[in-house]
């Protein structure tokens, strides 16, 4: 029996998952998007219907609403929109009062997520070694809605978790010289950059860059399928790599 869903925010990435669902044994019952009209406006018991699973890909300014409205329903959530951070342990809470799942990620692609764990073991080994230092970069395309990206910051974090020698992280111009113990982690945004992210490591000796580089929203749209697929059923808050995790073992 295919996997139904709905989906939440109807542009690139809700137009690219319904074109993938059948390929992943899925199907799109229901969608809702206030500035699309082929969609339902808003997000309510019957807008949802029969779905098993939401997947919300639609606009920082609007995903917190929508991810509390959702649980209130009680219906499992897939979340690839970014911008709601500093929630985390709130909706972990509501997701396990409400007795619901929900998969979030600032990065969908199964790449990207075998890919942080690559870094996190490189961060590892080189925390051994001080004269390596540690820089990030990330770059996109000019009409990408927030900066540095979701993707930039869990990057980051994983850096901070696994370097002793940095203590804070450095994402703005500094006008100044970057001390020792910040991560300068660069953004960019022009024209129609595919989705970058590196990871460096530089010593006065070499440099070792770890890139992983988009190169069409496939990836992401299959992941966002395989989280929904594996949600269904399942009670609890998992990061998109704790998913992948699971699945690796």
């Amino acid at each position: 029996m295919k996997t139904r869903l709905c989906l939440i925010g109807y542009g690139k990435m809700g137009k690219m998952i319904a074109s993938l669902a059948d390929s992943r044994d899925c199907e799109v019952v229901s969608s809702i998007d206030p500035n699309s009209p082929q969609s339902h406006a808003h997000i309510t018991a019957e807008t949802i219907g029969n779905a098993d699973v939401c997947i919300d890909f639609s606009h920082p300014s609007v995903v917190l609403s929508n991810i509390h409205k959702v649980i209130a329903l009680g219906k499992p959530l897939i979340v690839g929109t970014t911008g709601w951070s500093g929630h985390l342990e709130d909706i972990r809470h509501q997701v396990e009062k409400a007795g619901t799942g929900l998969v979030y990620g600032a990065n969908f692609s199964i790449g990207m997520s075998v890919f942080t764990h690559i870094v996190t073991e490189a961060v590892k080994a080189f925390d051994h070694f001080d004269n390596y230092d540690i820089f990030g970069l990330e770059m996109h395309h000019n009409q990408k809605a927030d900066s540095p990206s979701g993707t930039a910051l869990e990057l980051s974090k994983i850096i901070m978790e696994n370097c002793s020698r940095k203590a804070s992280t450095l994402f703005d111009t500094a006008y100044r010289r970057i001390e020792p113990h910040e991560l300068h982690f660069a953004s960019i945004r022009a024209g129609s950059i595919p989705g970058t992210h590196m990871v460096g490591f530089d010593s006065e000796a070499d440099t070792i860059e770890l890139v992983h580089r988009v190169r069409s929203r496939d990836g992401f749209a299959y992941g966002a399928l395989q989280a929904a697929k594996w949600i269904v059923g399942r009670q609890g808050f998992y990061s998109f790599s704790q998913m992948i995790s699971e699945l690796l073992c």
